[in-house]
This record gives structure tokens, C-alpha cells and sequence, in this order.
């Protein structure tokens, strides 16, 4: 099928998706910060410069889009057009996921990966019970977790 807008406007809408401050972050965060958590944004020093640190707690929050990070559920589908670039471009940041993700862990860091399913779409999960399950994460100071949509 071919794309419906033209080459450029798509080139632009691409360019135009955020990587850091996105809508979800920003909600976890908030609520975080309200229940008194404290945290660094985007540590460039740690493996993939994680979206939340929480040094005290020696935790990271990962907060990853479906599409992007190419996760198995209803929101990811593979594009149609330029095939070869997408799958080549989605694998190496899976890839790049699984290296910062090992790195993270043998530095003694536990990390957290809520999936955007989990906020967004059809198997969303209620914010209260992601932003309480993270939380409740932090507090335990317990290994490494995922939250996605149901």
C-alpha cells in the first residue's frame, strides 16, 4: 500500500516524534514526584541514558514505545512502505535495548520497562494501578520488572 502523504511530510511527521518528555513519561513522573520519589532525567553516563534514575534506590525506569522498541503486542505493526530500512532500523534498536539493558544490570542497577500498551490502546492497564505498581517497585527495592498491557 502506498503511503498517503508525500515523501517529506512523512520525512517531517518522523522528525517531529520526541524521544525524551513524551506524554507517558510525564505522567509516571508526576506521580512519582507526588508520592516524593526523587530522580535524574536521562543520565548520559548510565548504558542508554535511561528516562528516569533513581540513584538512592539504584533503579532505572525505562519507558519504551511500542513501535519503536518493537514490542510484541497490538500497537506494533510493521510499516508498509520502505520495509527494508524499518526492519533494519527497529532491529537495531531492539539490539541496542538488549546490550544497555545487560550493561544496566551488571552494574548493579534494577530497572523497570513499562511498554506504552500498558498506558495506551485497547489492554491498557488503569494509570493508578501502573503508577502504584511502580511505586510499590521502588519501595521493595526487588529485581528487574515489566508492565504491559494486559
Amino acid at each position: 500500500m502506498a503511503d498517503i502523504v508525500s515523501p517529506d511530510i512523512r520525512s517531517r511527521m518522523m522528525a517531529g516524534i520526541k524521544g525524551k518528555n513524551t506524554k507517558p513519561e510525564l505522567l509516571i513522573r508526576r506521580f512519582l514526584h507526588k508520592q516524593g520519589f526523587r530522580y535524574r532525567l536521562h543520565v548520559q553516563g548510565l548504558p542508554g541514558k535511561p528516562d528516569m534514575v533513581f540513584p538512592i534506590k539504584r533503579a532505572v525506569i525505562l519507558i519504551h514505545g511500542c513501535f519503536w522498541h518493537w514490542h510484541n503486542c497490538h500497537l506494533f505493526r510493521w510499516p508498509s512502505s520502505r520495509r527494508e530500512f524499518w526492519r533494519d532500523k527497529i532491529t537495531r534498536n531492539r539490539q541496542n535495548d538488549c546490550k544497555c539493558h545487560k550493561a544496566l544490570s551488571q552494574e548493579g542497577w534494577r530497572i523497570l520497562t513499562i511498554w506504552e500498551c500498558a498506558l495506551k490502546g485497547k489492554t491498557r492497564l488503569p494509570v493508578e494501578q501502573i503508577t502504584n505498581m511502580t511505586a510499590e517497585w521502588l519501595r521493595k527495592g526487588t529485581g528487574d520488572m515489566e508492565l504491559r498491557g494486559e
